[in-house]
């Protein structure tokens, strides 16, 4: 009678004959745990392994606040971790790129939620990455609440994996920047740590024409090329908050895929710009060995990459030197790079190469 039953005694198919070990994955949320305990914050309502995760706004000190969210990736930066087997530190990027996000708005990050997915689960390299995205929550005072570990056969090559992030942060009500940007507002550049994550398909380009190997000793720096590109994005979120709080602070730009020339003016109210002197801070050498290797020109560089600066931040003229200071004491390396303008677009002035 039944076409569809199962012979006798001969086990039916499981879903690890598929390819998914749950096992796998319980192990994994056990490993990772201690991590996430070393971020919780004040507010933070429940730990991993629930279908949701809770946090209270009120326990984390706000009274009328405004959430603000953000997401994000670290884009093909994700190709030179994987092929090198570095990947400790690809989670600080995930943080960065969404955490230095939020506080251009002038939000203080709260929570953060990490998608892992993977052809096979490796319990060793799930567990890398993951703790060092819960570095970078700890890093900015950021909890790391929750989160998807996907194992997904046949989506992924053997030992490829993705990654997106998505934090969630507060203000309180009229705090939201940008906020009375002013002609004659001074610009403060904040120190790079390389690369960070934009621009990596160039890089990555720029590797393959310069003949290197990712083990090759690196031709701007200490150690291997593949580890000194692999150098996490900087968090910029204790520092820059300290800053907002202090006073003076109109706006901020995250330094991202689009450089100065493009994320600058998105922080500036209409029919203002920006003059900025290229002789204000030093092009890093990782930079420069890009440009030479790839023949590219200042301004494609501009466009670009962060060309050593990795977050601008626009403050009240007669407040500068007092948040350069600060930003000096939160151990920010602070440059003095320009001023907002009544003619809209970004003039640079001097030089970078």
């Amino acid at each position: 009678m039944g076409c569809c039953q199962m012979t006798s005694g001969k086990n039916g198919l499981t879903y690890a004959d598929a390819g998914v070990d749950i096992d796998a994955g319980n192990a994994l949320v056990a490993r990772i745990k201690p991590a996430a305990k070393r971020t919780i914050r004040p507010g933070v309502m429940s730990g991993l392994g629930g279908f949701g995760a809770l946090f209270d706004l009120k326990g984390a000190g706000y009274v009328d606040p405004v959430l603000v969210a953000a997401t994000d990736g670290v884009g093909t930066k994700l190709r030179i971790a994987i092929d090198t087997g570095i990947v400790d530190t690809i989670g600080i990027d995930l943080v960065a790129m969404c955490v230095n996000d939020l506080i251009c708005q002038g939000a203080e990050p709260l929570f953060f939620l990490d998608y892992f997915a993977t052809g096979k689960l490796d319990l060793d390299r799930a567990a890398q990455i993951i703790e060092g995205i819960a570095k970078g929550c700890e890093l900015s005072g950021c909890a790391l609440i929750g989160g998807e570990t996907a194992e997904m056969p046949g989506m992924y090559s053997d030992g490829d994996f993705d990654l997106a992030g998505f934090a969630v942060g507060a203000m309180e009500r009229g705090a939201t920047l940008p906020d009375n940007v002013a002609v004659g507002d001074v610009l403060l550049g904040l120190a790079s740590d390389g690369v960070h994550s934009n621009g990596y398909s160039l890089v990555r380009k720029v590797v393959e024409v310069s003949g290197l190997g990712w083990d090759a000793d690196c031709p701007f720096g200490a150690g291997s090329l593949g580890k000194a590109l692999l150098t996490p994005t900087r968090l910029y979120v204790k520092s820059t908050l300290a800053a907002i709080r202090a006073g003076g602070v109109h706006a901020i730009a995250h330094i991202t895929g689009g450089g100065l020339t493009e994320n600058i003016p998105r922080v500036l109210p209409d029919g203002m710009g920006v003059e900025i002197d290229l002789n204000a801070w030093e092009l890093p050498p990782v930079f420069k060995w890009i440009t030479e290797v790839a023949g590219m020109s200042e301004p494609e560089l501009l466009k670009t990459f962060n060309a050593g600066l990795g977050m601008v931040l626009v403050v009240s003229a007669d407040q500068a030197d007092d948040i350069a200071a600060l930003l000096t004491a939160e151990g920010e390396t602070v440059s003095r790079i320009g001023h907002v303008t009544a003619s809209s677009g970004v003039a640079y002035t001097g030089s970078l190469l």
